[in-house]
């Protein structure tokens, strides 16, 4: 098996000093542009690939220049903007961005968040899965900022959308097209995005909600779901789906059963979403990621204020499916 090439490999192919190899491997700036120049080549042409712990010991702020980035699922497009947004940011900074998908699992972000700790990853983004994240608290000199979720037991920046006032903008919608009964079909409870957006829905309602459905995990449930209420003795007119992925069992549902007739509003937009005239309550994730990046970095560069609590503004976009007028009342 070929060793694996070193910085002294890459100073003697560049014709320069192992000082000026390790200066622009770590991304000083004290190196003059050709001789720069001339390490990248030798780096590339040898394919070298420097230690990270060593790289970090030789750094003096001690910076891997790496951030994690744990999301529910970046196969959603909803993570996935996310997480291009944050990597597209860390990528003008040089830094390099280490992902992992929750699954709505509390033992999975745990295991996550200290393999990133333990790697000494310079920051972490985190949309919480568990309902109580104080053993962040244990990863000492790693800043955290949560996304999309509040945390528990823990104190750090927020970025989320403005869950509550937008699924009651979405319900408000729907009553103002002659809607009374209307389901809500929402995800885990023990997510605060699901109980942000169930209590806009109950606080646009007045108290007079319909069929409500919580803990509904994928497409699937959520095809089931508004199959059972749709067939039940009080059947909606309309359905608040809180989640994209909620929202496309709704919509395969509503084909299945050939109703055209039953208005519905989503929480988040989604691929196709235009082209099925689905109307949605459009979260803003890119923006979202953005903000949350911009916050850790400040955090990595030493900002020391109190946490911060950033909102993000959702936006109603009607599509066709939302308007579906129903004047006969309960």
């Amino acid at each position: 098996m070929a060793q694996r090439p070193t910085m002294n490999d890459v100073a003697r192919t560049a014709g320069v000093s192992l000082k000026t190899v390790s200066r622009v491997v770590n991304g000083e700036p004290t190196v003059g542009p050709d001789l720069a120049a001339r390490v990248r080549a030798a780096v590339a042409s040898l394919d070298y690939r420097p230690h990270l712990g060593a790289s970090m010991l030789r750094r003096n702020d001690r910076r891997t220049r790496t951030i994690g980035v744990l999301l529910p699922d970046v196969a959603n497009p909803f993570s996935a903007a996310v997480h291009r947004a944050v990597e597209d940011e860390a990528w003008t900074r040089g830094i390099h961005v280490l992902t992992g998908s929750l699954d709505e699992d509390p033992r999975r972000e745990r295991d996550l968040a200290g393999a990133f700790a333990q790697r000494q990853t310079d920051g972490l983004i985190l949309a919480p899965a568990g309902d109580d994240q104080a053993y962040l608290a244990g990863f000492a000199g790693m800043p955290v900022v949560f996304i999309d979720r509040w945390a528990s037991g823990m104190d750090a920046d927020t970025v989320v959308a403005t869950n509550v006032a937008g699924a009651a903008g979405a319900v408000r919608h729907l009553v103002a097209h002659g809607h009374r009964r209307i389901a809500y079909l929402g995800a885990l409870r023990r997510l605060t995005t699901a109980r942000d957006r169930h209590r806009g829905y109950v606080r646009a309602l007045g108290g007079r909600v319909g069929p409500v459905v919580h803990d509904l995990h994928d497409v699937w449930a959520a095809e089931r779901a508004t199959v059972a209420v749709l067939r039940g003795p009080h059947p909606p007119t309309a359905i608040f789906a809180a989640q994209n992925t909620i929202t496309i069992g709704v919509v395969r549902a509503l084909r299945r059963l050939g109703r055209a007739d039953v208005a519905l509003v989503g929480f988040d937009d989604f691929p196709l979403a235009d082209l099925l005239g689905v109307t949605v309550v459009a979260q803003d994730p890119a923006r979202m990621g953005r903000t949350a990046a911009g916050v850790l970095f400040e955090r990595i560069d030493g900002y020391a204020g109190p946490p911060r609590e950033i909102r993000i503004p959702t936006t109603l976009i009607p599509r066709g499916s939302g308007e579906i007028v129903r004047r006969a009342l309960w």
